[in-house]
């Protein structure tokens, strides 16, 4: 009897033992369970905020890309005023609007125009233009804006490899400025390429058919003129005015002591050398 007690005890004993194990073993798993579940969720946390700042971080970029971006194309549409193109480098690109006074004659393409507004002019060389048709459009105080580089050409200065739109609204025609008293002076060059007038000139030699009298009718002419004891070449430029031309006839016809009154752009080659539009004899 004692013996059967005994063994009812040890084996209750026992089994109290391996549930008591069980449970640590279970405890012991749910707790590894839990520990993997947290670190999982950690990283999952961690990787989430990664890629959010990742993403973040991208977006911030691109966004700065293009405001940037905008900002260089705002910067190169900018109109600039007489000034700032004065103050431009030779090569810079440019961005001018100004108002036609006159042009050469179309051909191939291009289009060479002379331009002005209310506080400089410019010289358009071989400007981009379609047609005789699209050039025919350009008429003395037609609005445009033009983009180019700016260049030099022996003292010259133009607006090169240009492109142009026509703005539509106000016209501007320029009135002749009397720069008589400029010649020979510095400041003679900031009126370059402006609707200029000179008066009292004496003629000093007749009209060659280009520079060095080699030409023939249709031609460039070049003619000399005095005032206060220098002499200067001033140029009907035939592309400008043909032979067709009053002022082309009338220039062919001046004598030596002939003093005169004259309108033309003042254009720079190795100095003043102005494209004359008229000329009257006094």
């Amino acid at each position: 009897m004692k013996k059967k007690v005994l063994a009812v005890l040890m084996a209750a004993s026992l089994t109290f033992a391996m549930a008591a194990c069980g449970t640590a073993e279970q405890a012991s798993s749910q707790e590894t369970s839990s520990e993997a579940t947290s670190a999982q969720d950690e990283n999952g946390t961690e990787s989430t905020s990664e890629e959010s700042t990742s993403a973040e971080s991208t977006e911030a970029s691109e966004s700065s890309t293009a405001e940037a971006s905008t900002e260089v194309a705002t910067e190169e549409q900018a109109v600039m005023t007489y000034a700032e193109y004065v103050a431009a480098e030779v090569d810079d690109p440019v961005v001018i609007e100004a108002y036609v006074q006159a042009n050469q004659s179309w051909w191939d393409g291009k289009i060479t125009v002379y331009a002005q507004d209310q506080d400089g002019a410019y010289f358009l060389y071989n400007m981009a233009c379609a047609s005789q048709e699209e050039a025919d459009k350009l008429v003395k105080g037609t609005k445009i804006r033009v983009s180019g580089f700016k260049a030099e050409w022996s003292g010259e200065i133009e607006i090169a490899d240009a492109t142009y739109e026509i703005v539509e609204g106000d016209a501007f025609v320029a009135q002749p400025v009397d720069v008589t008293d400029l010649l020979g002076k510095e400041e003679l060059i900031e009126k370059q390429n402006q609707l200029v007038a000179f008066k009292g000139m004496t003629v000093e030699s007749e009209a060659l058919y280009k520079w060095d009298g080699s030409g023939a009718e249709g031609d460039d002419l070049y003619f000399n003129v005095s005032v206060n004891g220098a002499t200067y070449t001033f140029t009907v430029e035939s592309y400008l005015c043909g032979a067709d031309t009053e002022v082309y006839k009338a220039v062919k016809e001046l004598k030596v002591g002939d003093v005169v009154d004259m309108e033309g752009f003042l254009y720079w080659y190795e100095g003043v050398n102005p494209h004359i539009t008229s000329v009257t004899v006094k």
